[in-house]
């Protein structure tokens, strides 16, 4: 998995949950964009996992974090959603030759713009599958898409600064 190997992957993890659930969740800006740091835990998963298991692991981990937010299943809905549609994306931004079984997703490994292709696209299906669960009707469409556009962009940054600071430091 990564130098830590299983047992490092999951401290990692809760570091990063707590992380949210301590740090960003009252992190806004302007009352419309909000951080959803944890989405990084993803992202860092192994590209070989098996897809249920990311699948699972993505409805636990939205699990912790809805029972922190008070929000009955919506991070759930959002990042089991998010856990189903990764392994498709990576199937499309396959490069020819296809993943070795050890690789990782980095910006050092994959480069920037492979990194932003990859992790924006789902951020934003995200923030906005999150925030149209909790509105739970289209009455306001156009604000709670506008929300899910400035909190997926929010979040993109704070994934980039938190992956170049602490995560690409890996060899």
């Amino acid at each position: 998995m990564n130098k830590y190997g299983t047992a490092g992957f999951f401290v990692l993890s809760l570091i990063i949950i707590l992380a949210q659930v301590f740090i960003f969740k009252d992190l806004i800006l302007f009352g419309s964009a909000f951080c959803f740091f944890y989405v990084l835990i993803f992202f860092l998963l192994p590209i070989d996992t098996n897809p249920l298991m990311q699948i699972f692991f993505g409805f636990v981990v939205g699990l912790l974090i809805d029972t922190f937010y008070n929000t009955q299943g919506v991070h759930a809905s959002a990042a089991t959603f998010l856990m189903f549609v990764r392994p498709f994306w990576l199937n499309i931004l396959s490069p020819g030759s296809g993943y070795g079984a050890a690789d990782r997703i980095n910006i050092r490994t994959q480069g920037f713009q492979w990194f932003l292709t990859f992790t924006y696209p789902l951020i934003l299906i995200h923030c906005i599958l999150l925030f149209f669960v909790e509105a739970y009707s289209f009455t306001n469409f156009w604000t709670t898409l506008a929300k899910g556009f400035y909190s997926s962009l929010f979040t993109l940054i704070v994934v980039l600064i938190i992956h170049y600071l602490f995560i690409n430091k890996e060899k």
